[in-house]
């Protein structure tokens, strides 16, 4: 899969896409994340890349020229991909908007900065709109990067563990349960024996209940969107009768 980044600030991205797992990735040909500085698509000695908005006001506009240049030299015009604004005000990003948008192979992701950008780009360039969040940063870098590293995980081959990404909080429509690691005693804190019984089915199951009880305390809401079995609904009918108890 293939992403091109269009922001004002490139040198953001380096230090977290050459570390780790998306450093693997890109090594390994699973993805490639083109990083592309508008303002090299200026024609000014200073690079200028805003101005100040028309009708007066605090803050300044990102201009749509460098802009449009930008997409348009390495996109085409129109995009031969799907091009994504970064903004608080898009639609809500999620593990199903995830699963959505990694079915394109190649995305577009377009870092606003500033008070906001000219409107004739969302209006006549854009397709897309993301939000990760109800709150406002001083740009679209991190959401770009955050979005990066989600459909990352999902691309076959890119996780260690191929079941790795479907058993993530959020990817099942459960929280993750529990996790332990050796030593099987720290502090007289003991793993569960179920863990360390060898047996694979009682484990699933373990698992399982791990995750429909951590769901039920912390994110109930959840449940009312996912297809439970009759096992898993009698067990957080126990979950419910204990509490009321």
């Amino acid at each position: 899969m293939q992403f091109d980044v269009f922001t004002l600030l490139p040198e953001v991205f380096p230090s977290y896409l050459n570390s780790s797992i998306l450093k693997r990735a890109q090594e390994n040909g699973y993805i490639q994340v083109d990083v592309h500085n508008i303002r090299d698509w200026t024609h000014d000695k200073h690079h200028v890349t805003d101005d100040t908005p028309y009708g007066g006001g605090g803050g300044m506009i990102m201009k749509p020229e460098p802009v449009f240049e930008a997409v348009e030299d390495i996109l085409g015009n129109p995009p031969v991909c799907p091009l994504i604004l970064m903004t608080p005000q898009g639609r809500p990003f999620s593990q199903k908007v995830a699963d959505e948008l990694v079915l394109h192979p190649r995305l577009g992701l377009l870092c606003g900065r500033y008070e906001g950008l000219d409107e004739r780009i969302r209006q006549h360039l854009v397709t897309d709109e993301i939000s990760i969040g109800d709150y406002v940063l001083t740009g679209g870098e991190l959401p770009a990067l955050i979005l990066i590293d989600a459909l990352s995980r999902l691309i076959p081959g890119v996780l260690g563990d191929e079941n790795g990404a479907a058993n993530d909080s959020h990817a099942s429509g459960l929280l993750e349960g529990a996790h332990y690691t050796r030593p099987a005693e720290f502090r007289g804190w003991e793993v569960p024996a179920v863990l360390r019984s060898g047996d694979h089915g009682k484990v699933a199951q373990w698992r399982r209940e791990g995750a429909l009880r951590r769901t039920y305390e912390r994110r109930p809401d959840m449940l009312e969107k996912i297809e439970l079995s009759k096992q898993d609904r009698a067990f957080l009918e126990r979950l419910r009768n204990s509490d009321e108890n």
